[in-house]
């Protein structure tokens, strides 16, 4: 297995439309390529970030037919390079419910598709500053966690909201994650609040590279995202950050062995014990 690996996080400002969203992700997916990248992240949400139900509803389509999906596995072919969908918004297939999923789709160097993920914790919340979200009346949540293998070792698969449930993370991390994605579209007050709280939280905890690739700035449903994507060290140092919510590459060269010499040091995932509930 190789030991280190080079990456790039894509922050984007994702368009309202399939077709938009690929013109803006495109060139920055490329970019990173001819920078070296082996392994590219984009954000939750790269083929659409729409939270207006019905506008969503009047673009998004299955997976295996969505614009923006299919066109980057055709680039990653060409590329050579293997991609992570943040999530890609699409319909869920599921009768009965015409609710959307929120899927990351792994995707390798020939194009073809690795895993998908569907986000298993939807944000229901009400911010002190008066905005409301609710996640699950639009996307039906997933049921299932999800690590890939790739050349570089296991990957495990998260998205947004998924951060702040912890048991997620040491799950990944025990059934054999070196590395978790967690790509995303944090709210601002969240985000300036937590982001890199929780980032850093999860790679302590579980001896893994956090890598967050993130949206940014205002978009056209109104809402505004915190950007600041960043790779995470498994000792819980930032290794690469962008500073900012302009759309970008970050790139950075990830020692695969810190996961070895962190985990040796403080061998947390082999000293779970059983214990009761409290009353």
């Amino acid at each position: 297995m190789t030991r280190s690996l080079d990456i790039a996080l894509i922050q984007t400002r994702t368009p309202a439309t399939p077709e938009a969203a690929w013109a803006h992700v495109e060139p920055l997916v490329r970019e990173a390529a001819a920078r070296g990248a082996r392994l590219i992240l984009t954000p939750e949400g790269t083929n659409v970030l729409e939270q207006r139900r019905d506008r969503r509803a009047a673009v998004i389509t299955d997976p295996d037919t969505d614009l923006v999906v299919g066109r980057l596995r055709t680039l990653a072919r060409e590329l050579g390079v293997w991609i992570l969908i943040g999530s890609a918004i699409v319909r869920s297939g599921l009768e009965g419910d015409d609710r959307a999923a929120n899927r990351a789709i792994l995707v390798d160097d020939r194009g073809q598709v690795v895993v998908t993920y569907d986000k298993l914790h939807v944000f229901d919340v009400d911010l002190p500053n008066g905005e409301t979200y609710r996640e699950s009346s639009a996307v039906r949540p997933g049921d299932t966690a999800v690590v890939a293998e790739t050349p570089w070792g296991r990957v495990g698969l998260t998205i947004c909201y998924d951060i702040r449930f912890p048991h997620l993370y040491r799950a990944l991390a025990r059934a054999g994650a070196a590395l978790i994605a967690v790509p995303a579209a944090f709210t601002v007050p969240t985000g300036e609040a937590h982001w890199e709280t929780l980032l850093r939280a999860r790679a302590i905890e579980t001896g893994c590279f956090i890598l967050a690739p993130a949206q940014g700035g205002p978009h056209e449903d109104g809402r505004r995202t915190w950007g600041h994507s960043t790779v995470v060290g498994p000792w819980g140092e930032i290794i690469a950050r962008r500073d900012d919510d302009t759309p970008g590459v970050l790139l950075a060269t990830l020692d695969l062995e810190a996961v070895d010499r962190a985990r040796a040091a403080v061998p947390q995932l082999r000293h779970d014990r059983e214990f009761g509930s409290p009353s």
